[in-house]
């Protein structure tokens, strides 16, 4: 059995064949583009008994695992902390390059017998995002809501009550009269952050997050400055 292992970059993969003793037997460096599947793949032909192991493949390694498991192909997942200890033991030094990590990978992949298969994304994957993108999306709500806090607290003696909506957050911005040039930037912030990112509006999950129609009137501030 014949293992490959892969390196991926953003821009390059760079794979490396060993045989069931560990020697490397070809070494080579693919450009992404469209046609890098397809050239990995004639250059792996002279090996009928082979299994590819990749270095992240929920990463930077996703896109290549997923093309090779669509092939058929026998792709097992690499975590890198595995793959950093079998160079460091392999060069002495850790030292880094795209050869060794390449070989450091498939020499992890046939040593270790408990590496995660790689398989073809399909429902749980979709779910799985979506979770994500939920889970985000509150993240950042709460993120903008401390923003909108912060900002409140330093142009109301006291702040406001915990539980701040977009209602909420409008009365009170209502009642605001900046005696100051930066009391008013404070305002407009505020504003914004209120206007375009806190209403109550549920976001489809098919458009994405809104996006505000007209830019803060944050050049007009000096009008609304009371002395």
């Amino acid at each position: 059995m014949i293992v490959i292992g892969i390196d991926p970059h953003k821009s390059s993969i760079t794979a490396s064949a060993i045989d069931s003793s560990g020697c490397q037997l070809a070494v080579r460096r693919f450009v992404v583009n469209a046609g890098t599947a397809k050239q990995l793949l004639g250059w792996v032909a002279q090996w009928p008994e082979r299994r590819f192991a990749i270095e992240g493949a929920n990463g930077l390694g996703r896109g290549i695992a997923q093309i090779l498991v669509a092939c058929r192909e026998s792709v097992v997942d690499v975590p890198s902390t595995l793959a950093m200890k079998v160079r460091v033991l392999s060069t002495g030094g850790g030292r880094k390059s795209d050869p060794a990590d390449a070989f450091a990978v498939a020499v992890t992949a046939l040593r270790q017998e408990n590496l995660r298969p790689v398989t073809a994304e399909n429902q749980s994957t979709i779910l799985r995002l979506l979770a994500e993108r939920r889970g985000d999306l509150g993240h950042e709500r709460a993120r903008l809501l401390n923003r909108l806090h912060r900002l409140l607290r330093e142009l109301i003696p006291g702040g406001v009550d915990p539980g701040l909506s977009a209602d909420k957050a409008a009365a009170a911005l209502r009642t605001i009269r900046p005696a100051t040039a930066t009391d008013a930037i404070r305002r407009e912030l505020a504003r914004e952050l209120r206007r375009t990112n806190l209403t109550d509006t549920p976001v489809p999950a098919s458009r994405g997050l809104p996006c505000p129609r007209r830019q803060p009137a944050l050049c007009r501030v000096h009008r609304n400055v009371h002395p």
